[in-house]
């Protein structure tokens, strides 16, 4: 069977490259494993504007110009939604955060997504002494009804096969590459954290950050916005809410832990009040990278295999934009961002 791709992996960046295939006619087919659960436990939130410190988001609002037309082009073709708008409140500590705001908010960049008028209505159940800052022009993809959804479309198709790719039964050829009983111009991965067993690019400087996350029922909270505090509390319906999150640099299991669900629930009886039940708790691993941009690019040595990988926390967001610049890159020749590019490591051996 030939093929243009073989992708491994599919999260946002597998499933946003398979989108770019297919609007340009590309055949391919899918390798996924289900051992990468990021996109599945992520919170999904699109936010342009990093809210620790009132700054911008590397290209986030490139990013967002492309992903919120991707999305609703997937949308369109399930007829279903996934993309849930909403604003974001930040609870400030203080008078200076209020005032740290206001100058953020002058800058052309943060400007539209800022509003300048504190929020001073309270919330039943929120604590929130200086206000809060509103944030507009966010809010969610449901990522694994959309993951799986997608899979779902794939697999009517015949294009996605549900075992594990092993790397040591690649032949390469003339231009191409032999799997199995598939040939291919190139193969791209897109394997999250289980890129350290590649053999090809397990060189890259990829770290693993475990993230766990809390799903909690509170039918005194009632908000239609995400708040912002030590933890964010993302709004679901009907009164379920979604707490996180953590990280953790050593644990690189998917196991979840009393430790973590204990600093979730510390931090969000610091400014919320009212009873709640926990109902789910998952665990998810975030790749991602030193200098906090993606892996995207093309082995030295082997020009039939590319990566697209290490999306970090904001994958929704920055997975439309890399996944098209890859494209254009391998069929058409243009550049890669060198923010992005894999190059910017060196060689890779």
């Amino acid at each position: 069977m030939k093929v243009d791709y073989i992708i491994v992996g599919f999260g946002l960046a597998g499933m946003a490259f398979a989108k770019e295939l297919e609007d340009n006619g590309k055949s391919f087919i899918v390798f996924e494993d289900d051992s990468q659960t990021s996109s599945n436990v992520a919170g999904g939130v699109y936010n342009p504007v990093i809210l620790k410190r009132f700054t911008p988001v590397w290209q986030g609002t490139e990013q967002l110009s492309l992903a919120i037309p991707f999305y609703q082009e997937i949308e369109d073709k399930f007829q279903k939604k996934y993309n849930h708008k909403f604003s974001i409140y930040r609870i400030f500590k203080s008078v200076e955060e209020q005032n740290n705001w206001f100058a953020a908010s002058d800058k052309p960049l943060l400007a539209p997504y800022l509003d300048t008028d504190i929020i001073q209505k309270k919330y039943n159940g929120v604590i929130s002494k200086y206000g809060f800052g509103r944030l507009n022009h966010t809010g969610r993809i449901e990522t694994k009804l959309l993951l799986d959804d997608y899979k779902s479309y794939l697999g009517k198709l015949s294009i996605i096969r549900y075992e594990s790719f092993n790397h040591s039964e690649i032949e390469f050829q003339e231009g191409a590459v032999k799997y199995g009983d598939l040939e291919s111009d190139r193969i791209v991965f897109c394997e999250g954290y289980g890129l350290h067993k590649n053999p090809y690019f397990k060189n890259l400087p990829m770290n693993e950050a475990k993230g766990e996350l809390l799903t909690i029922y509170a039918p005194e909270l009632e908000i239609d916005f995400l708040v912002k505090a030590a933890v964010f509390v993302l709004p679901l319906g009907n009164h379920y809410y979604k707490v996180g999150a953590t990280f953790n640099w050593k644990d690189k299991t998917l196991v979840v832990t009393d430790e973590a669900k204990k600093e979730l629930l510390e931090k969000l009886e610091s400014f919320i009040t009212v009873s709640y039940k926990v109902v789910e708790h998952t665990a998810g691993i975030r790749p991602t990278v030193k200098d906090r941009r993606p892996l995207v690019g093309v082995h030295d040595e082997y020009c039939q295999l590319a990566v697209l990988n290490g999306l970090g926390t904001r994958g929704v967001m920055i997975a439309p934009k890399v996944a098209k610049e890859l494209y254009l890159h391998l069929n058409e020749g243009a550049n890669l961002d060198p923010e992005s590019d894999i190059k910017r490591f060196g060689k890779i051996n």
